[in-house]
């Protein structure tokens, strides 16, 4: 067994690299949640989805920003299920991609291109594997290619 000393070095040395590499610390990641919440919030698509189960935005601010700093840095700050809790949301790919949209336009805004780059491969990914397991969730199953859109779930069986 590998002492957990070892993971936690193992995951300081990992975290320091992509530092080094892309520019990325905390205060970047807080500009970058800070911004692209803001830009949600006003939006016609995703705005009525976050007001309806947001009720106050400082704790779920900082929330974002531990998972960001998990995703983007590695640092181990997050500790939730976000499938869990995107799997019931009325939501499809139009709203995937919105968010990938507002996303993609805030890192690129706020952050030098090498970090801009690292979030935005994140956030693809992140985005295509919630996708993935709200269909799922619905009883939709994808093809390779094929995105999923509300209303397209099965019916009922009828007996």
């Amino acid at each position: 067994m590998i002492p957990v000393s070892s993971h936690v070095e193992r995951r300081a040395e990992v975290t320091e690299r992509i530092r080094a590499e892309t520019g990325i610390d905390e205060a970047m990641i807080a500009a970058l949640v800070d911004g692209f919440y803001a830009r949600v919030r006003e939006d016609a698509i995703l705005g009525p989805v976050f007001a309806a189960r947001i009720a106050s935005w400082p704790p779920h601010l900082e929330k974002m920003r531990r998972f960001w700093s998990s995703v983007a840095l590695m640092s181990g700050d997050y500790h939730g299920q976000p499938m869990r809790l995107h799997a019931p949301l009325p939501i499809d790919a139009a709203h995937f991609d919105r968010w990938l949209a507002l996303f993609e336009a805030t890192a690129r805004e706020l952050c030098p291109p090498k970090a801009a780059e690292h979030f935005i491969e994140r956030a693809r990914r992140i985005a295509e594997s919630l996708e993935l397991g709200i269909a799922v969730n619905n009883g939709v199953l994808l093809g390779t290619g094929e995105r999923y859109r509300r209303g397209n779930e099965p019916a009922p069986a009828q007996d």
